[in-house]
C-alpha cells in the first residue's frame, strides 16, 4: 500500500494543480483509509473536481446549490410550501402548479400526473434501498446531515419519498433489468433479509438519502430511467462521501455523491441500456472480451467452461454490470474501485481483475461439474483481495 505521505504529498502539496498522472499511480496501489484520501481521489478520478485546486471551492459551491434545486424541483411534492426550514416563516406562493392542476388531473402537463407515474420506478428503487450493503450498518444508521427541507415535513405527506410508494400499482417488471434474452440470473445477491426502517420526523435514514440520489438520477435520466442494480453502484461511492473525517465534506455527502455517481454511470450506462447491449461500450461486448482474454491465458479452462455450456453471462454479467460490488466485502470493493477508477482505460482492469478470478480457481473449476462451477462462480469464495489484484497486474 502507499504510504500516507505519498498522498500527503500529490493531494495537500503547496503547488496548484494536482499531478493527475501520480494520483492514478498512486490510487491504483490503493488509497490509505486515512483522513480525507479516497473521497478527495475519486472525486479527482471521476471528473467532479477538476486537477486545479483553486477552482474547487468554486465548483463545488455551485454543484451543491444545483443539487439542492433539485431536491426543490424534482422531489418536493408540487404545490408544496416552499421552505421546510423552521422558523423560515410560511411562504404560501406554491412552486409549478396552477389551479387547473390538482392531484385528480390526468392532463399529461399535470404535474400531479408526473408525481403518481414516479412511483412506478420509485417502488423499485424504495425495495433495493432498503437491503444495500447488508455486511455493514451503515445504510440503516441515522445521518448527521439530515436535508431539512424534507425531514421536516410540515404536515405534508411525500416529502420523504418512501412515504409515496404505494405497493398496489405495482407493474415493477418494467423496472427490473430484462436479462439478455437467457435465464433471469439473481442480479443482486448481497441483500438483508429484513427491510431497513424508516426514521422519525427530523431523521433521515443514509438509505433514504440514497433513494433520493437515485430518484433525481432517474428523474434527469428519462431516457434510461432507474435500473435494477444502480443502487449497488451508487452504494459504495455515498459509504465513502459520507464517512469522509472531514466535517466540512461530510455535510455536502449527497450533493457531493450525487455528481460521482452521475459521472460513473455516463461510463457505464451502455451496462445499463438494453438497446446499447451490442455496442463497443456494452455489457455483451465487455463479456466477450473477458472471454477472449480467459482463451488466450488458459485454454483449458476456457475449453472446459465451454465444454459445460457455462456462459460468461451466468456469472460475469453481474461481474462487469455491477464492477464486482457484489462479489466482496465492501472494504474489498471500494480497493478494487480505487484501482479501477485509477485505470485510464478504465474498465481495462476490470476485465483483468474478472479474469483472474477464474484463474485462481483454476483447480477447483477443471474438477467441477457445471453446477458446482456455477456455484462457485455466482457465489465467489472468501479471499485476500490484494491476491486478486496482484494477479490481475500480472496479466499484461
Amino acid at each position: 500500500n502507499c504510504s500516507v505521505k505519498e498522498f500527503e504529498d500529490v493531494l495537500a502539496a503547496p503547488q496548484d494543480v494536482i499531478d493527475l498522472k501520480q494520483l492514478r499511480h498512486l490510487a491504483f496501489n490503493g488509497v490509505p483509509d486515512v483522513q480525507s484520501f479516497r473521497a478527495l481521489s475519486w472525486k479527482l478520478l471521476l471528473g467532479y473536481l477538476g486537477p486545479k485546486r483553486s477552482s474547487w471551492t468554486a465548483t463545488l459551491a455551485q454543484k451543491r446549490a444545483l443539487y439542492r434545486q433539485f431536491i426543490e424541483e424534482l422531489v418536493l411534492p408540487p404545490g408544496h410550501a416552499q421552505n421546510g426550514e423552521a422558523g423560515s416563516g410560511d411562504r404560501t406562493e406554491s412552486r409549478g402548479v396552477s389551479l387547473q392542476d390538482h392531484p385528480l388531473s390526468e392532463g399529461p402537463e399535470s404535474a400531479w400526473n408526473t408525481f403518481f407515474s414516479d412511483n412506478e420506478f420509485l417502488l423499485q428503487i424504495d425495495k433495493d434501498v432498503r437491503r444495500l450493503c447488508p455486511d455493514i450498518s451503515f445504510f440503516q444508521q441515522p445521518t448527521e446531515f439530515p436535508c431539512p427541507i424534507v425531514v421536516h415535513s410540515r404536515g405534508e405527506h411525500g416529502r420523504r419519498l418512501h412515504e409515496r410508494v404505494v405497493p398496489a400499482v405495482l407493474s415493477s417488471a418494467n423496472v427490473e433489468r430484462k436479462g439478455l434474452g437467457m435465464t433471469k440470473i439473481n442480479l443482486i445477491t448481497k441483500r438483508s433479509v429484513e427491510n431497513y426502517a424508516a426514521m422519525e420526523e427530523g431523521q433521515e435514514a443514509h438509505w433514504e438519502v440514497v433513494q433520493r440520489i437515485l430518484f433525481i438520477y432517474a428523474k434527469l435520466n428519462p431516457g434510461q430511467g432507474y435500473v435494477q442494480g444502480m443502487n449497488e453502484i451508487v452504494g459504495p461511492i455515498y459509504y465513502v462521501m459520507a464517512s469522509d473525517p472531514d466535517l466540512a465534506y461530510r455535510e455536502h455527502a449527497e450533493a457531493d455523491c450525487f455528481f460521482c455517481f452521475t459521472a460513473l454511470m455516463s461510463e457505464i450506462r451502455d451496462f445499463f441500456i438494453k438497446t446499447l447491449d451490442d455496442a463497443e461500450g456494452g455489457i455483451k461486448c465487455m463479456m466477450a472480451r473477458l472471454s477472449n482474454m480467459l482463451r488466450d491465458k488458459d485454454p483449458n479452462i476456457y475449453e472446459h467452461l465451454k465444454s459445460q455450456e457455462l456462459h460468461p453471462q451466468y456469472y460475469s454479467f453481474r461481474w462487469l454490470t455491477l464492477l464486482l460490488s457484489q462479489e466482496f466485502p465492501l472494504p474489498d470493493v471500494l480497493r478494487i474501485w480505487d484501482a479501477v477508477f485509477s485505470d485510464e482505460h478504465r474498465f481495462d482492469f476490470l476485465i483483468k481483475i474478472c479474469c483472474s478470478m477464474i484463474l485462481i480457481q483454476r483447480e477447483a473449476i477443471l474438477e467441477n461439474d457445471f453446477a458446482s462451477n456455477v456455484k462457485l462462480l455466482q457465489n465467489y469464495p472468501p479471499i485476500d483481495i490484494n491476491v486478486v489484484i496482484t494477479h490481475a497486474v500480472s496479466l499484461a
